[in-house]
């Protein structure tokens, strides 16, 4: 295994993260924009909680590390966007990219999908998928997007629904070479 690059150490606060600012119900003001590397150890950290949180399953952080760099190294890869309050990162997506031969598009999927929890609730999800949906409709290229989500997260489920998102009626099947079935 090849070991990335190092990168600059990014800003993460103490997780789980708690600003003064991080209170009720209300939309926070977030920025969205493009990963860079050295969100590289946000990155990491968010896929391995992430992973922890939905699936109960434990990640190699070297392969995980592996994983998220070899995006910043190959755009066909995908595209990590981060939410950012301003201090610090406090959201992530990647979309990866499907090719539709029924449309003669690409459908952009979102995956690797994760909020910091004590930020839930206050639109950051929101803001990174009405940010990328917008980025979507802008690329003649783009038909759709689309996202899959464990059926037992209801959660995020509602998020999904409530911005927009419908059941697209689809099992996802798979056989996973590296980790395995699901817990």
């Amino acid at each position: 295994m090849i070991a990335p690059a190092a990168a600059p150490a990014t800003a993460i606060r103490a997780w789980p993260y708690d600003p003064a600012v991080a209170t009720g119900d209300c939309a926070m003001s977030v920025a969205i924009r493009l990963a860079r590397p050295t969100d590289l150890e946000f990155l990491v950290e968010g896929n391995a909680r992430m992973a922890a949180e939905t699936q109960g399953r434990e990640l190699d952080r070297g392969l995980l590390a592996e994983g998220v760099a070899a995006v910043f190294g190959d755009a066909t890869k995908g595209r990590y966007y981060i939410a950012d309050d301003g201090e610090a990162p406090i959201g992530l997506l990647l979309v990866t990219f499907e090719w539709s031969d029924w449309r003669a598009a690409w459908f952009w999927w979102l995956t690797s999908v994760y909020v910091v929890p004590s930020v839930r609730g206050r639109g950051v999800f929101t803001s990174l998928y009405r940010h990328v949906l917008a980025e979507a409709r802008s690329d003649l290229e783009v038909c759709g997007i689309r996202l899959y989500v464990d059926e037992r997260n209801q959660a995020a489920c509602a998020v999904y629904q409530r911005c927009g998102l419908q059941d697209g009626g689809f099992r996802v099947f798979e056989q996973d070479f590296t980790l395995g079935p699901a817990a």
